[in-house]
């Protein structure tokens, strides 16, 4: 109110300059008592929020196991609790982006079974890639942890990053050496055919008219080609992959402990 009279009253200043520097003041004592007030309510609302998520937290951590716990058998190797542990915190926020909730019975049981079959299906890979005979070298292994350290500043935010993650060195190691052979296994055996001038014309019809429809403006073919060329090459070794796995499971002993 008082910024909307301001421009009205300006001209009565010389008449009544006390009055209204009493008035200001009392303003003044108004303003510093609504910022006040905002601030409470700015800082009672994240403190809500913050509680909220600890809330959330707590839930997805009941779903977790004990890390020592084996979880499944696949063809006499065991999956502990720990890589359990770490698949599902990726599934939970992948579902939570989704706009899901994961903390419901029905959210949990998908989640557990998303779990279990993306563990599963990583070990019958990996043993897949064993018997191909596919390994990471110690070179390799140390190329690819330089990659991931890039992003950071420091030795000290690339630590505490890994802590954030519930990682060490040492299960870093561990995974980007079990990634190794995993990688060239996928890029040697799973072959795909090259997405075909229809297929991303087809492709390219069906986001334009999405584009269209939401008042979006389109890309050229030209400019896209590559892009889709490579979404759709990636989305069929996704599916051939998923096949790949089913047959694997097919001629293999699993035995699912939780």
């Amino acid at each position: 109110m008082k910024k909307l009279l301001y421009p009205i009253i300006i001209g009565l200043l010389a008449v009544v300059l006390t009055a209204c520097g009493s008035n200001d003041e009392a303003d003044k004592k108004n303003d510093e008592k609504e910022n006040k007030t905002t601030e409470k309510e700015t800082a009672k609302a994240t403190e809500e929020q913050q509680k909220q998520m600890e809330e959330m937290q707590k839930k997805l951590d009941k779903q977790k196991v004990d890390e020592k716990k084996t979880v499944a058998i696949v063809n006499d190797e065991k999956i502990s609790g720990a890589e359990y542990n770490t698949v599902l915190s990726t599934t939970q926020t992948q579902m939570q982006q989704l706009g899901q909730d994961p903390t419901t019975k029905e959210g949990a049981k998908q989640i557990k079974e998303q779990t279990l079959n993306s563990l599963v299906g990583q070990k019958l890979l990996l043993q897949a890639a064993d018997k191909k005979g596919y390994t990471a070298s110690k070179a390799e292994i140390e190329k690819q942890l330089a990659e991931i350290k890039k992003p950071y500043e420091s030795e000290e935010k690339f630590k505490e990053a890994l802590k954030q993650a519930g990682l060490n060195s040492e299960t870093l190691n561990a995974q980007i050496a079990e990634n190794i052979p995993y990688t060239k296994y996928v890029e040697k055996e799973i072959k795909v055919e090259e997405a075909t001038d229809e297929e991303i014309q087809k492709y390219y019809d069906q986001v334009a008219e999405q584009a269209k429809t939401s008042g979006q403006k389109v890309q050229k073919l030209e400019e896209m080609k590559p892009q889709i060329k490579k979404q759709l090459e990636q989305q069929k070794k996704q599916e051939k992959l998923v096949k790949h796995v089913e047959e694997l499971q097919k001629n293999a002993k699993v035995d699912i402990k939780i």
